[in-house]
């Protein structure tokens, strides 16, 4: 009997061992199928998060500073035409538009074989025209790149690194570059700077010189940062951004950037290299063609 019994418990035993070892073994099989089945769908995701991007040139005829600026020339052809090729060479753009409220750039668009989108002349800002140009394609996109029509010399390299930046940063919903600014812009009011976190998130953007010592001096050891215009939101976000309230920042600087960020929302920023600037006002059109024959650019 104690044979038989320790026979049976030592088989019992066996197989009890036996078959808690294959459930443990098929409970980790199973999790690390799953986690393998998981982490393929999590890559999936990722790889597909925010991708499909528009790259859109806001342009305007009507301007305070610089009537018909998109039209202006700049060592032969127009600033319009330039900025849509340097925007064409990103990698990251699936399609570049124009979006315009005027019939003169349109034509000129035509002329040069770039894709317009014509806008209501009640567009606030670039940022508002880029919505309304949004809802008008027929295709759906993820990030929509504002790309501002007076800079005929912005590196493609720059659209793609704001394009990444925002595709990597789920928390963000708007993605722009900065670069380091220079002292003799340090208190024009056209020249926008910016001050950002130590993670890289945008926290001011002010016409006046931020930050500002006791001094009230430039601090040639201080890296200023410059803000490029450029930027790119997720398109979601685009799309209620006109509905949201201005706010007394964003009216007091004029600087729509400052309406996302005090309506809470996190600005990703970069910070490139980046030597000339865009046209502001008429007499930037000879510093950037003076610009361009010193390094043989056409």
């Amino acid at each position: 009997m104690s044979v038989c019994s320790s026979s049976s418990s030592s088989s019992s035993g066996g197989y009890l061992g036996s078959a808690k070892a294959w459930i443990v073994h098929g409970i980790v099989a199973g999790i690390t199928i799953g986690a393998a089945i998981g982490a393929r769908a999590y890559l999936g995701r990722s790889r597909k998060f925010r991708s499909r991007v528009v790259g859109i040139i806001p342009a305007r005829f009507a301007s305070s500073r610089f009537q018909g600026k998109p039209l202006v020339e700049i060592l032969g052809k127009p600033m319009i035409q330039r900025t849509w090729e340097r925007a064409k060479m990103a990698t990251t753009l699936d399609c570049v538009v124009v979006a315009t409220d005027d019939a003169k750039i349109a034509q000129c668009c035509k002329g040069f074989g770039a894709d317009f989108v014509m806008t209501s002349e009640s567009c606030r800002n670039g940022t508002e025209r880029c919505n309304e140009a949004l809802q008008k394609l027929e295709k759906k996109y993820d990030i929509v790149v504002n790309i501002q029509g007076d800079e005929p010399l912005i590196e493609p390299e720059i659209i793609d690194g704001i394009v990444k930046a925002l595709q990597a940063a789920p928390d963000a919903v708007f993605s722009t570059a900065v670069t380091s600014l220079k002292p003799e812009d340090a208190f024009d009011p056209n020249r926008v700077k910016c001050v950002v976190d130590n993670h890289g998130y945008a926290i001011y953007f002010s016409r006046g010189l931020i930050p500002f010592n006791k001094s009230g001096k430039v601090n040639l050891q201080y890296p200023y940062l410059l803000h490029l215009g450029i930027q790119s939101f997720d398109s979601k976000f685009l799309s209620i951004y006109p509905e949201l309230q201005s706010t007394p920042l964003q009216l007091e600087e004029d600087l729509e950037q400052l309406k996302v960020l005090e309506h809470g929302y996190k600005m990703k920023v970069i910070k490139v290299d980046h030597e000339a600037h865009g046209v502001d006002v008429p007499g930037d059109v000879e510093k950037i063609e003076s610009f361009m024959n010193d390094r043989n650019l056409s």
